[in-house]
């Protein structure tokens, strides 16, 4: 297993797998050293170690360049011209923001004395480099994976089969929704100068579908990998399209990310035991940070302020919690008209605040929604390559009408009674692929940038 994650990683650059044996020899030694130490103190300053390494390992390679350009930025606003010599050329490994995070939560793990450290080497750093959730997660927990890996597993028929659907689940969410609806995203935020706010507000509604269908993909094709090895990962995505307020499109959107957050930073900061106001300022910290985390860009940072002021009314109102263990139309088919307009506002936030999550820089963001709210003509969108709209439209539709069947259980893609519907819901995914599938489109998934 070891190898074969060191071979898929070594297949994009070979000189990056250094990265992650070094990340993992820290956190094992660091992980025994806080294990071995009854003072506080020093149990602290270990923990100190694998934060600064992997902070500083993420921070120089993702990080370094904007904070000089900033510096630099920032001295220009009063009329100091100075050169960004000290930019470099980094490549920016893939994946490093998803197993450096998942290295720490070791360490924290055991620093809280929620898990034992492991004496086995080999399967600790087969834990890191898992390669099916390696590049863009699930980011896993220790308690989790690393205990399945280091216990003996057998070939389970079932479990493989449900690994297989979710495969082909993921892959039709990202070939035929996120692939297909890219040349359309990418012509209109290139170009939005150029369109009213008719096409600008599908564009950015495009890019919702899209961004949820390759990342969304990605973590089903993963799942679904790791139950071929007899490994069950985290669910990352729990029908977010479908939530009801901000806070529980956060319960259900990134799920492994959303709670590394709330565990490892918003809990130790005083999480909502505090008052109110240390508890927004909680809350501000851990969506500032979030943005933070997905790049090396203020269009981030906006991002993540936009959702913590979005966030923070719900809150407020104590309306957090409510729907945690619940989905929309919970005792019926239908949702109510009241759970219909709580959903429709919640996307409309969430797909407003993706302007900023999409666009190249914080000017063309504000010029976007600028042009939203003064260009309030109306013209028929065209495909740039000149395929149909309406074929999208109906895709769309009834890709949110299959999803809301099966809201109940994320993994589950196919649970049909009959064997027949079953085969020939197989048989319409796989014709679809087959027919949505363009050799010139981009198929890099958007969250290896990240």
């Amino acid at each position: 297993m070891l190898f074969a994650s060191y071979l898929f990683y070594g297949w994009w650059d070979w000189r990056f797998l250094s990265l992650i044996l070094l990340s993992t020899i820290v956190d094992y030694f660091v992980g025994l050293k806080i294990h071995n130490n009854e003072k506080k103190s020093i149990r602290k300053a270990w923990l100190w170690v694998t934060v600064i390494f992997n902070v500083g390992l993420l921070g120089f390679f993702k990080y370094f360049n904007f904070f000089v350009d900033s510096w630099v930025d920032m001295f220009a606003m009063f009329g100091y011209n100075m050169q960004s010599t000290w930019t470099l050329r980094v490549i920016l490994p893939i994946g490093i923001s998803f197993y450096t995070f998942q290295t720490m939560s070791y360490s924290f793990d055991i620093y809280y004395e929620k898990l034992k450290p492991t004496r086995d080497f080999l399967s600790f750093a087969a834990f890191v480099s898992f390669f099916p959730q390696l590049v863009a997660g699930p980011i896993e927990r220790a308690s989790n994976l690393l205990s399945q890996i280091t216990h003996k597993r057998t070939f389970s028929y079932h479990q493989s089969v449900s690994g297989l659907k979710l495969i082909l689940w993921g892959l039709f969410k990202k070939v035929v929704i996120a692939d297909s609806l890219g040349p359309m995203v990418d012509d209109i935020f290139a170009n939005y100068h150029d369109y009213p706010a008719s096409t600008l507000i599908l564009g950015v509604t495009l890019f919702s579908f899209q961004v949820y269908g390759d990342f969304s993909g990605y973590s089903d094709i993963a799942i679904g990998t790791a139950k071929l090895f007899g490994i069950e990962l985290m669910s990352n995505f729990k029908f977010p399209n479908f939530s009801r307020n901000v806070a529980e499109y956060w319960q259900r959107w990134h799920v492994s990310l959303s709670t590394w957050f709330r565990h490892y930073v918003y809990i130790p900061l005083g999480g909502s035991r505090v008052s109110k106001l240390k508890s927004v300022r909680n809350i501000i910290i851990i969506f500032l940070v979030s943005g933070f985390w997905h790049g090396a860009n203020w269009t981030f940072i906006f991002w993540g302020a936009f959702h913590a002021l979005a966030f923070i009314p719900v809150f407020l109102l104590g309306r957090n919690t409510i729907y945690k263990n619940s989905v929309v139309g919970e005792n019926s088919f239908f949702p109510s008209l009241k759970e219909i307009g709580q959903v429709i506002l919640t996307f409309g936030i969430v797909t407003f605040s993706r302007i900023f999550f999409r666009s190249e820089s914080i000017t063309d963001a504000f010029a976007f929604i600028r042009r939203i709210f003064s260009d309030f003509s109306y013209e028929a969108y065209h495909h740039p390559m000149g395929y149909r709209m309406i074929d999208y439209y109906i895709l769309i539709a009834v890709f949110l009408v299959y999803e809301y069947r099966m809201r109940k259980d994320e993994r589950s893609p196919f649970k049909f009674k009959s064997k027949v519907v079953r085969f020939v819901a197989y048989a319409i995914v796989i014709l679809l692929m087959m027919l949505f599938y363009d050799d010139g489109v981009d198929r890099s998934f958007i969250y290896f940038q990240f």
